[in-house]
């Protein structure tokens, strides 16, 4: 076995968590190695998954910092202005709308397909001095100690050639950031909770006729949940998109996947009604299972955890993404504080500080989001009355729109973290 330690920082896991945070430790001035096992090729040219990630402005703002947000096409990003939240068939009720009056933003955030996000990650990881990305490497193992943290791969084997020998790397500080049914955290030995929420989320794009102002629209049915969020117009053709986000139980899920494209269309504008005019699909359908994670510590002796590892998001306020980025901020926040008192980077006293940070900003949106979908897919009299009251009082309460808003632009206000139970 071949042995190597030439890293501040070991990262597990290529996705746009752990590539930020590589690129983001680079600026600072350590070095961190990215290990992981999907080729290169998957990570310069990532194919589209469907799903479109709505950014916050500070998120907006750690990009721009980093690099990756130069890289993006003109087409690649969209703005969103409005939202409004529909109880029921659409047009059925007064809708909840939330918007930027007051804040001094021109928009509530910003929407950026995932492959987008990705490639525009690595592009910039890739030729970041102090940067090493060991692709289509399988880890077998890792492990903390005393003095540093150990991580075995297996390198990928060109095909019909001998299989190559293991190698070990050593760092005084592990990261997993390999998704949110990470492997490597449970060789960590760190728990997680795991909510199943039994429901299928279908992601697609659609052409429609008529303008979307930069309008999301969500709308909770009583058996599907329908998200419409504004695209840029197609950048050859010249005609309107919107990315829509149907959740449904698993059955019906499968039943709409099974759908042709027209019936499919059919359906969503049963739902949707004439807002955005004649619906058409727009390449294909992707479906993901609906599993939210809070892992029980997000730090311990020499490792930590980041992104989805650390929490993986229910979908509905789409908050995923910009979780990841703001851990990447406050995990490199407290290693470079840590280097500036002399200090071990990999130490439990400075990794506990992200993860106090990190929990307390987390903690309130995972909850809040969990709620809102136990809230949101109750068909029973009572909770559908109770979701009726929630949203007409919010229409009729401006602090409390007030708060929804800091929290989809990324500025929620200060009293909810004294509402965070210690990890």
């Amino acid at each position: 076995m071949t042995s190597s330690s030439h890293s501040d920082v070991l990262i597990v896991g290529a996705g746009p968590a752990g590539l930020s945070l590589a690129i983001c430790l680079a600026q600072a001035g350590f070095t961190a190695t990215v290990v992981e096992q999907q080729p290169e090729a998957a990570l310069a040219h990532p194919a589209p998954d469907g799903r479109e990630i709505a950014l916050t402005h500070p998120s907006v703002a750690t990009l721009q910092r980093l690099g990756t947000w130069a890289g993006l096409a003109t087409h690649e990003v969209g703005t969103i202005r409005e939202a409004q939240v529909h109880d029921g068939p659409l047009g059925q009720r007064s809708a909840l709308q939330l918007g930027t009056q007051g804040t001094g933003l021109p928009a509530l955030g910003f929407i950026v397909p995932n492959h987008a996000l990705r490639r525009t990650a690595y592009a910039v990881a890739a030729r970041t001095p102090g940067v090493r990305i060991v692709t289509g490497a399988q880890v077998v193992r890792v492990a903390t100690q005393s003095t540093h943290a150990e991580l075995e791969y297996l390198p990928h084997a060109p095909a019909g050639g001998p299989a190559a020998p293991p190698q070990r790397l050593q760092a005084p500080l592990l990261v997993a950031a390999d998704s949110r049914f990470s492997a490597t955290r449970r060789q960590l030995g760190i728990g997680a909770r795991m909510t199943d929420f039994g429901r299928t989320v279908i992601v697609c794009r659609m052409r429609h006729a008529q303008p979307h102002g930069d309008v999301a629209h969500e709308c909770f049915g009583y058996e599907r949940t329908l998200a419409v969020l504004p695209l840029p117009d197609d950048p050859q053709e010249g005609h309107a998109l919107c990315s829509v986000v149907v959740t449904a139980g698993t059955a019906d899920a499968a039943a709409l996947m099974a759908q042709s494209p027209q019936a499919f269309a059919a359906t969503v504008q049963a739902q949707l009604g004439d807002r955005l005019g004649p619906l058409q699909l727009e390449g294909e359908r992707h479906a993901y299972p609906l599993v939210a994670v809070y892992a029980q510590r997000f730090a311990d002796h020499r490792c930590a955890l980041l992104g989805d590892a650390a929490v993986g998001m229910h979908p509905v306020t789409a908050h995923g993404y910009n979780l990841g980025l703001a851990g990447v901020e406050r995990l490199t926040a407290a290693v470079v504080a840590a280097r500036s008192q002399g200090h071990d980077i990999g130490n439990t006293e400075t990794l506990a500080t992200y993860a106090r940070a990190h929990h307390r900003h987390a903690w309130p949106m995972y909850e809040g989001t969990n709620a809102i979908v136990r809230l949101y897919t109750d068909t029973r009299p009572v909770p559908r009355l109770l979701r009726q009251l929630v949203l007409q009082g919010a229409r009729r309460l401006p602090p409390l729109q007030a708060a929804i808003v800091g929290q989809l632009t990324g500025q929620a206000p200060r009293w909810m973290r004294a509402l965070v139970p210690r990890q």
